[in-house]
């Protein structure tokens, strides 16, 4: 838990340089993309893990990789290792983007569907999801062939789960309580 909440900090820190220097998106779009890799290699998540890598060895791998990052994400990469702290990086980097969202008055709403969404699903779930919550949002769509229909909507706190997996499982549950 202290590690989320130092990352929110790290992440609260480093908006409020960007917004500073007008450029909040530019960040955003490097958090964004730092997440994402991070998110989709193991090497790179484990090594920025591993105690035993060495700190300069972990800063020339992220210098290569996030090589046209803007200056306060390079700034912020420096402070973490400064401060012992670059395991945190993918979790600064998802919740700036969430503080980031936040601050525009958007959000992201996150789909998970048997099958990919369509264009005409997509604007009616943002529909749905303005109706809602009163905010504009973006929409992340999971294929999860496991649902078998239905859907699984999640924007921030907010779940509603209307797959076809959830009804049966609570079917099951009716029948085997009676």
């Amino acid at each position: 838990m202290s590690g989320s909440r130092a990352a929110i900090r790290y992440a609260k820190a480093v908006l409020s340089i960007a917004t500073d220097q007008k450029s909040a998106d530019a960040v955003n779009s490097d958090m964004k993309t730092i997440a994402n890799v991070i998110a989709e290699n193991k090497d790179l998540n484990q090594m920025l893990q591993s105690p035993v890598v060495r700190s300069s060895d972990k800063k020339a791998v992220l210098t290569s990789v996030f090589k046209d990052a803007n200056t306060s994400t390079t700034n912020l990469i420096d402070t973490l290792i400064a401060n012992k702290r670059l395991p945190l990086l993918s979790d600064v980097a998802v919740s700036y983007t969430q503080l980031f969202d936040q601050l525009r008055g958007s959000q992201v709403a996150s789909v998970t569907t048997a099958v990919p969404l369509t264009d005409d699903l997509k604007t009616k779930v943002l529909a749905k999801v303005k109706e809602l919550t009163g905010k504009e949002a973006e929409v992340e769509n999971i294929v999860d062939e496991s649902i078998l229909g239905g859907f699984i909507l999640r924007v921030g706190d907010i779940q509603y789960n209307a797959s076809i997996s959830n009804k049966l499982d609570k079917l099951k549950r009716e029948f085997t309580l009676n």
